[in-house]
């Protein structure tokens, strides 16, 4: 029963948040792209949170191999939100690339940022990966006040993905 809710959160999640950010990415309306130095400095900084939370994933993956399956997917959508935000797409794959991430794994100014340790026991390691998601969402659900409607819309649904994958990562294994 818990295998299938997951699979019906993660499948919901993905889905919602790909329409969304499609939406988001390609509707620039009727005034163009929301521009403010405010805005692109909140831009900037989600991409580079998003890329420093793929940093995280490729060294959790690259420190547990075995948890590749189930971090996969999450990574993917991580990649996509970073190239949502606008990263160039400039830095070598991380090793969990499938056939539905992009081709190369997004990355302001071309470097994807070192990320901290990763503990040595798989069920911390995704509990670790599980806070960071967590503390991620928080901050950008924070940001939504301060955001134009655009931006806003993109920063809530990387957030609501987030959200869904710290409850994915925190879920015991099967």
């Amino acid at each position: 029963m818990a295998y299938a809710r997951r699979r019906t959160l993660l499948a919901g999640a993905a889905l919602g948040g790909m329409a969304l950010l499609a939406g988001c990415a390609e509707d620039d309306g009727p005034g163009g792209r929301e521009h403010s130095s405010a805005a692109d400095r909140l831009r900037e900084r989600s991409a580079r949170d998003s890329t420093t939370l793929l940093a995280r994933y490729d060294a959790t993956l690259r420190a547990h191999p075995a948890l590749e399956p189930r971090l996969r997917p999450l990574r993917a959508e991580v990649a996509r939100h970073a190239e949502a935000f606008g990263t160039d797409r400039t830095a070598p794959e991380g090793p969990a690339q499938d056939a539905g991430a992009p081709s190369s794994t997004p990355s302001p100014r071309g470097a994807l940022p070192s990320a901290p340790p990763v503990p040595q026991d798989e069920r911390a390691a995704r509990a670790a990966l599980a806070d960071a998601e967590r503390a991620l969402a928080d901050a950008r659900t924070t940001a939504l006040t301060a955001a134009p409607p655009e931006l806003a819309r993109l920063l809530a649904s990387v957030a609501a993905a987030g959200a869904a994958h710290a409850f994915l990562l925190a879920e015991p294994a099967r």
